[in-house]
């Protein structure tokens, strides 16, 4: 399986780190070891005296597709969850600085931690999906699909123009704003709605 990430879909994340409004989805990959599950701790690593979270909501890719038409593109997920994009953000910055890569700050491993996944049609409406991420008991973001500058329709339908999906593939939709550092002894914990979905420590 592989990770896909979008970054910049939602306009207020895009402005709280001075970037500019995208025009089509900026698109990002994780490799299956940046994968962490079952509400394991994250180890903050040495490279970076920077890390921050980024919730996301996470779609799982049912079935594979290459070239789907936006219209269609609902059939290609089936399940829902909740993700934690760990960044180094020192290093991105570095980065963007020299129009690098993101690679490094975005693909090492264990940052992409995930939660359990939900059927998608046991939720009421996915574009008015309100999740919200906590650290040690105090909300820090607080999403709503509605916000989204592209469509998980939208979403699937452009990466699949470039890179065919298969079963089991995990795309991460953006993060809202209020992105932060995190730091060894936090608790992060994630809702969607009234359901938690994560709950770990960062070591």
């Amino acid at each position: 399986m592989k990770v896909i990430a979008i970054g910049r879909n939602y306009a207020a994340h895009a402005k709280e780190l001075n970037n500019p409004l995208p025009t089509s989805p900026v698109i990002f990959m994780k490799p299956d070891t940046a994968v962490l599950k079952d509400n394991k701790p994250f180890y903050l690593p040495d490279f970076s005296s920077d890390i921050h979270y980024e919730l996301e909501v996470v779609l799982k890719i049912c079935k594979e597709g290459k070239h789907i038409a936006e219209k269609f593109a609902s059939g290609y997920f089936d399940e829902v969850g909740l993700g934690i994009d760990f960044t180094a953000r020192d290093i991105q910055n570095i980065h963007k600085e020299k129009g690098l890569p993101w690679e490094l700050a975005k693909a090492f491993d264990n940052s992409a931690a995930i939660s359990h996944f939900i059927p998608k049609d046991k939720i009421e409406d996915l574009n008015n999906l309100q999740f919200e991420l906590k650290i040690n008991g105090e909300t820090r973001q607080n999403g709503n699909t509605s916000n989204i500058l592209f469509s998980f329709e939208k979403i699937i339908s452009f990466v699949s123009q470039y890179i065919t999906l298969k079963k089991g593939d995990l795309i991460f939709t953006g993060t809202p704003e209020g992105v932060g550092q995190v730091q060894q002894g936090d608790k992060l914990e994630a809702w969607i709605g009234e359901e938690q979905f994560l709950n770990f420590d960062i070591k």
